[in-house]
C-alpha cells in the first residue's frame, strides 16, 4: 500500500466486526511506534493504557461520544463495538500541555491501526472523571483522547462538498458513511511558481 492510499483509508470508523477482535499485543504495538514521532521540545509527555480486555471493553463504551452528526445515533449497536482502547493520557509531571503531541500521535497510532487492517475513531468527548476511576489513574495523568479500535464494518465513502458547502458526515440508507471533503483548490492557498 502506497502512503497515499494508506491516508485514503484512515478513515474515521464507528462500526466494527466484534467477531475480529484486536489483541492487546497489536495495541501495544501501536503504541511502540510513536515512541519515535516528534515531540515538541522532545518532552515526550504522552503516556497510553490499552485495553483489549472484553469487560473493559464494555466499561469503556458508554463513556464516549460517538458522532455530533448523527444525533440520533447513540453508537454502534451490540456486535458492533470497539474490541480495542488506546486512552491517551498527558503526564502533568513531564509538562503542563501537550502542545501538538497528541495530534501527531493519534494520527500516528491511527496509521499504523490502517496499516495492520484495523480502523478505529479519535473520540475528545469522553467522561473522563470514570474512565480515570476505571483505570484507578494518579491525578499527575490527565486523559486526553481515547482510540477505539477493530476491524471496520462499514464502507466509508468520501464525497465532493454538496453546493451549499455542509461538511456534516451522514450514513446513507444502504448503511454507508459518507464524509464530504474540501476540495484541493479551495485548501491551497497559494503555489510558486504559479504555473
Amino acid at each position: 500500500m502506497t502512503f497515499r492510499e494508506l491516508m485514503e483509508r484512515n478513515r474515521s470508523r464507528r462500526k466494527f466486526d466484534e467477531s475480529r477482535p484486536v489483541s492487546a499485543d497489536e495495541l501495544t504495538d501501536l503504541v511502540d511506534l510513536v515512541r519515535f514521532m516528534p515531540s515538541g521540545r522532545n518532552l515526550q509527555p504522552l503516556k497510553y493504557i490499552v485495553t483489549a480486555d472484553p469487560a473493559q471493553c464494555a466499561e469503556i463504551f458508554p463513556l464516549l461520544g460517538w458522532a455530533g452528526y448523527l444525533a440520533d445515533w447513540k453508537g454502534p449497536a451490540e456486535g458492533e463495538r470497539p474490541t480495542g482502547y488506546i486512552i491517551m493520557l498527558l503526564d502533568k509531571d513531564v509538562a503542563d500541555t501537550p502542545h501538538c503531541d497528541h495530534g501527531i500521535a493519534c494520527q500516528s497510532l491511527m496509521l499504523g491501526a490502517v496499516d495492520k487492517g484495523y480502523g478505529g475513531c479519535i473520540i475528545a468527548t469522553v467522561n473522563r472523571k470514570k474512565l480515570a476511576a476505571i483505570f484507578d489513574l494518579p491525578d499527575r495523568f490527565e486523559i486526553l483522547m481515547v482510540l477505539a479500535l477493530g476491524v471496520p464494518a462499514q464502507e466509508v465513502v468520501l464525497e465532493s462538498l454538496p453546493s451549499d458547502g455542509s461538511i456534516k458526515y451522514w450514513t446513507g440508507e444502504d448503511g454507508k458513511h459518507h464524509v464530504p471533503k474540501r476540495g484541493l483548490e479551495e485548501i491551497l492557498v497559494g503555489r510558486f511558481p504559479e504555473d
